[in-house]
């Protein structure tokens, strides 16, 4: 039976995010109630400055039912989700805002805005989302990607996955990030495809990857249960103490997270990496204390990212890293 208490708040995360300069983000389409609550959510946390792209009256009518006062915000006016998109990511390309927030748009138009050249927002890097799932009495969080972005992610696009996890890891405190890559089974078998996947990108990250451990084939319970590791004899250092698990595609992420929020109570605050600037996808299913975690999550990350820019936040080799710096210059 789901879990009927309510989501609780990660102080941890909110307080950190509230101590930074809030961050300038655009709201995407904002013209709806529920979205305006999120943004005025973040916004008296101090978290977020707000730029809200979509239709000026939809805009202010949601704010007067809030008994919002936003006179002093900047509404950029569009006439539907799609011209919203596109002039939050061409703000976003030009520097104007730091961050992007899912307002009343499909998600796919908000990428396909985002990917589009004209913004100027891609890296090189392919796009994952990550969770950052934070579970009552458990005072660091675990995160989960992809759950919600790349459907069947290719080796390639699990690489950029988990450097992608190693980023968010670090901006959260982890100074060396334990990365377990989710399977069935800890013995790469060809009768479980993402098994041997599993073996062969921890193969590819200790020859490229210094600062994180990453390892698999690893079952769930041996990622995050050193009982379970001892019991089986898994001495790597992710074994049951995993800060990240990368699963194999989309529907283990997703049954993993929601079993976490229905089943364990857990906060479940997310974003989109790799591009220029961060992007917060919100759900009308979230509850507001997700709703806020994201927006500090966001904050969190965007601020470490912009603090070791200058020395190659995550580790980066090879071609990805070109490919990076050429999308840069």
């Amino acid at each position: 039976m789901s879990t009927e208490a309510a989501v609780q708040i990660p102080t941890s995360l909110v307080d950190a995010a509230a101590a930074l300069p809030p961050l300038r983000t655009a709201i995407v389409n904002a013209g709806t109630p529920l979205v305006m609550e999120s943004v005025w959510l973040a916004a008296e946390a101090r978290i977020i400055e707000p730029v809200l792209f979509g239709k000026r009256n939809d805009i202010k009518k949601s704010a007067r039912a809030l008994d919002w006062d936003i006179a002093a915000l900047e509404i950029v006016d569009a006439d539907d989700e799609t011209a919203a998109a596109t002039q939050a990511a061409l703000a976003a390309g030009s520097g104007d805002v730091a961050a992007l927030m899912k307002g009343h748009v499909h998600t796919n138009t908000l990428m396909r805005a985002v990917l589009n050249k004209k913004a100027g927002l891609r890296t090189g890097r392919r796009l994952a989302h990550v969770f950052a799932m934070y579970l009552p009495d458990r005072p660091q969080p675990i995160l989960i990607s992809d759950a919600a972005l790349n459907v069947e992610p290719d080796e390639e696009t699990h690489q950029a996955i988990i450097l992608n996890c190693i980023d968010v890891a670090r901006a959260l405190g982890v100074s060396r990030p334990k990365i377990a890559l989710l399977s069935a089974t800890e013995e790469a078998s060809e009768a479980v495809p993402s098994s041997m996947r599993a073996a062969r990108l921890s193969e590819w990250a200790q020859g490229e990857i210094e600062t994180a451990d990453v390892f698999g084939p690893l079952a769930l319970d041996l990622a995050v249960s050193t009982q379970s590791a001892q019991i089986k004899g898994i001495s790597n250092p992710v074994a049951g103490h995993a800060d990240a698990i990368v699963v194999p595609e989309i529907v283990a992420g997703n049954a993993l997270f929601k079993a976490l929020v229905n089943f364990a109570g857990a906060c479940a605050a997310g974003l989109v990496t790799g591009a220029r600037v961060p992007v917060l996808l919100t759900s009308r299913a979230d509850p507001p204390a997700a709703r806020l975690a994201s927006a500090a999550l966001t904050s969190v990350y965007r601020h470490h990212m912009e603090a070791s820019a200058g020395e190659k936040a995550s580790p980066q080799t090879g071609s990805s890293a070109a490919a990076e710096q050429q999308a840069e210059s």
